[in-house]
Order: structure tokens, then sequence, then C-alpha cells
């Protein structure tokens, strides 16, 4: 029996009316459509320029550089874990990596705006993983699902969207501080790095509305090359930032692996539990919406629109994220780009099984990822952000009880630079509105529990009483 013929008959391929080349190709281009995270979560998790004094993750006697291809090294290992076991046992075409969104609240809200040291937050992922798994082994899903009110369900992504785009518009010179109006257009026609990140962003959603495989990831080497290309023929100065200062690579992670252990000292009990809620939150909702969607492409879903034994891609996502953790990187969530690899014939796990070894042949690039200036790799965000803004067809805007908290939930998150502070805004005034209306009987215990639990952190965040955890 030869290769083929073996994962055919292990992968039921013929039986999902597959073919072993077909799933082969599939896995090829989902790889090539979410390759972008390599380069973009060492990029987040590293570099904070927008906010004075933190400097996301730092490593004494490592340079910004040295860390950024550990974390690269760090996201093609999680991404390969998580996917392996979305394939050999959920046996479905889905592959997984660190989340966008989830690496941006990771980085700028717990890290940053809270000050909660990296390794608190690589504590807090570690046990919100932990949780996952326990709830999907007991069959907890559908508890979870009803306690969130649905408007916030349905916002998450939209709002998500919205605060991965002003982050890259930031990174880019396009959106600029602004002491009258907060935020401003910046000089783009005397800004070196906003012209060429027009330029490359553009080109990235030409490639991307095209449906070319790897639109994205060919966008941001492209703009890198544009960039590197007037600096080196001498049209733009050195000095304008156009070349990144990359610095040698390194594929020692140890100071990475295992840094959650030490999260655990000092840790403030309150704060700590409602980072944890946060990213289990966003990750479970985000990981099941996915799921369903790209399962929706894919045929998958029965005739009450769910997705058959959706607790073993979930446990795959769980694990993803508990191993994520303990080698050093934000949430691993199940991306939405697998739709390409289903929508090329995808439909078994052989089709995650080739992206997982695709992740683990781009080690060999990692001394690329350093070389990639910040404001190339945030096309991303933009792009990415833009795509996500189509989530927000899914509320229901006829009814207020879901227009205001969906809508405090889509503008909290950007104008805070939170995506928990979005979330509470949503879950603090559902119940609020539901009662207003008269329809008491929609909001459950768990409902209310929650919008006062927020409250009081509402109060104790910005009462100053939150004192971050040095």
């Amino acid at each position: 029996m030869g290769l083929s013929e073996t994962l055919a008959n292990y992968f039921d391929v013929h039986k999902h009316g597959s073919t072993v080349r077909t799933e082969i190709l599939a896995g090829i281009t989902t790889f090539l459509t979410m390759s972008y995270i390599v380069v973009v979560n060492p990029s987040l998790l590293t570099d904070q320029p927008y906010i004075e004094g933190v400097d996301g993750i730092a490593i004494a006697g490592y340079t910004p550089g040295e860390v950024q291809s550990m974390l690269a090294v760090v996201t093609i290992l999680a991404a390969a874990i998580a996917t392996t076991v979305m394939a050999f046992y959920a046996n479905r075409p889905f592959a997984q990596a660190p989340g966008l969104g989830l690496n941006a609240f990771f980085a700028f809200t717990v890290v940053g705006a809270l000050g909660v040291p990296w390794q608190t937050a690589l504590a807090a992922v570690f046990i919100e993983g932990l949780i996952f798994i326990a709830l999907t082994a007991v069959g907890a899903r559908e508890a979870i699902i009803k306690v969130f009110p649905e408007p916030v369900k349905m916002a998450v992504g939209t709002g998500i969207g919205l605060f991965l785009a002003i982050i890259g518009l930031q990174a880019m010179g396009i959106v600029v501080n602004d002491n009258s109006t907060l935020v401003t257009m910046g000089n783009l026609a005397s800004n070196p790095i906003a012209i060429v990140s027009i330029v490359g962003l553009f080109f990235t959603f030409a490639l991307y509305a095209a449906n070319v495989p790897g639109s994205i990831i060919i966008g941001i080497v492209g703009t890198s090359l544009l960039g590197w290309g007037l600096t080196a023929s001498g049209v733009v100065s050195a000095e304008a930032g156009l070349v990144a200062n990359s610095s040698a690579a390194t594929y020692d992670i140890t100071p990475l692996a295992g840094a959650f252990i030490s999260g655990f000292g000092n840790v403030e009990a309150f704060s700590f539990a409602l980072i944890v809620i946060t990213f289990f939150f966003v990750d479970f909702f985000d990981t099941a919406g996915t799921l369903v969607g790209v399962g929706q492409a894919g045929g998958f879903l029965n005739d009450d629109g769910d997705l058959p034994d959706i607790d073993k891609p979930l446990m795959a996502d769980a694990v993803g994220t508990t191993a994520g953790a303990m080698l050093g990187t934000s949430t691993v969530t199940t991306y939405i780009e697998s739709a390409t690899g289903v929508e090329e014939g995808g439909r078994t796990g052989l089709t995650a099984l080739v992206v997982a070894l695709l992740f683990l042949g781009s080690l060999a690039i990692v001394p690329l990822a350093t070389a990639i200036p910040q404001y190339a790799s945030h096309i991303a965000l933009v792009v990415i952000g833009v795509v996500m803004l189509r989530n927000v067809v899914d509320i229901e805007w006829d009814d207020l009880t879901f227009t205001i908290p969906a809508g405090m939930t889509i503008l909290v998150m950007p104008f805070t630079y939170s995506i928990a502070y979005g979330i509470a805004a949503g879950i603090v005034s559902y119940p609020l509105v539901k009662v207003a209306a008269g329809e008491y009987d929609d909001v459950s215990a768990g409902q209310w529990a929650l919008a006062v639990a927020f409250v009081l952190y509402f109060v104790v965040r910005t009462s100053g009483m939150l004192q971050a955890q040095v």
C-alpha cells in the first residue's frame, strides 16, 4: 500500500468525496492565505510604538529583532501543533494559529494599558486554554453560548476588525494623533512610509479581491521590497525608516518557553480573572463562529445549521492555545482563511496536516521575519480588519435591544483601544435595554451576573484602584 492510499484510508478522503491531490492543493492554498501570521504576530507582540513606555514582550539581553525571531519560531510551532491536532483528532480541514485580535488584546490591552507583565499575560492564556479543554471535554459548549448576549457575540468580529484596522493605519502613518480631534490623517504626501504603505495596501487589496492565493503575504513582501528598493537606490534616505533594522535570527526560544510559569507570581486575582474570561470569550466565540462559517462553505453543517462533532475542533483549538502559551505566544484560534482551502475541495484532516507541515517548513524563513518593516507587516491588519466588517450583517439592526449592545461593543473597542472594554460595554448594556423594552424574560441570571461583574470592573479600573502588577 502506497503513501497516497494510506493517507486516503486514514483520513477517509474518498468517503468525503475528495482525493489526496485535492487535499494537498487545498492545504497549500490555506497555508498561503494565512502564512502572513508568521510575520505579523511577532511584530504585534514585540513592537508597541503607540503606547508610551511599553515595549511589548521584551527580554533582557536580547534585541527586539531577536525577540521577534523567537516569536516567529513560537508562532510556527504553535500553529503546527494545533493544526496537527485538528488533522488527526478532528479530521477537519481547518487550520489554526495565534489569532489576530487576540494578540492585539494581549499586547495593547493586557501588557500595554493594564501594565501586566507579559509573563502574567501568558499565564492567563494558559489558564484560559485549560478551562477551554475542561469545558469542551464535558460538553458545556451550549451552556457557555447561552450566557453571552447574542448581539454581543455577533458584534465582536466587527469591533475587532475596526480595532485591527486602526492599529494598522497608525503603523503606516495614515492615521496619527491629534490634540484637538484625537486622531486625524497624517501628512501623507511628505511621509515616505505613508506613501509606500498606501501603495502596498491597495496592491494587497487588489490581489485579495482577485482571489490570488497568498495575496496578503505577497503584499507584505512586495511592500517591503518597494521600501528597500527606494532606499537602496537613494530615492529616499535611510533615515526615512523604510527598511527594518533586522538582526541575526535566533531559533533558541528558551527565554520564551515556560515563561508563563513565572507569570503566576504576585497575581492580582480579580484583574487576572477578568483577563482570563476575556481571552476565553473572544477565543471561544471567534473559533465557534469561524468553524460554523467555514463548515457552511464546505457543506459540513446539518439541517439545524450546526457543525456535527464541533467539540473535536474546539478541543484542537484549546490544546493549541495551551501549547502556545507554554511556548510563549498569545491565544491560538481557527482561521477563517481555512475557507479558501475548503473552496479548493479540502474536506478532511489531510488538508490540515498539509498546512501543519508547511508551517514547519517555514522555519527556514524565520530570518526574513525580522527583515519585514512594521508598516509592511501591518498591512495584514487593515486588510483582515476590513474583511471582518462584513460580520456586521449578522446583527438584527431593526431591533433596538440588539442595536444598542452591538453598537456599544463595536464602537467602544477601537475608541478605547481595548477588546475587553468593548465586550464589557455590550454585556452591561444588554440587560438594561431588555428591561427597558419590557423583555425581562430574555435576560438570564448569568447575563445579569456578568453585567454586574463588568460594572464593578469599570468602577475599579477607571477609579485607579486597579494597580498594574509589576
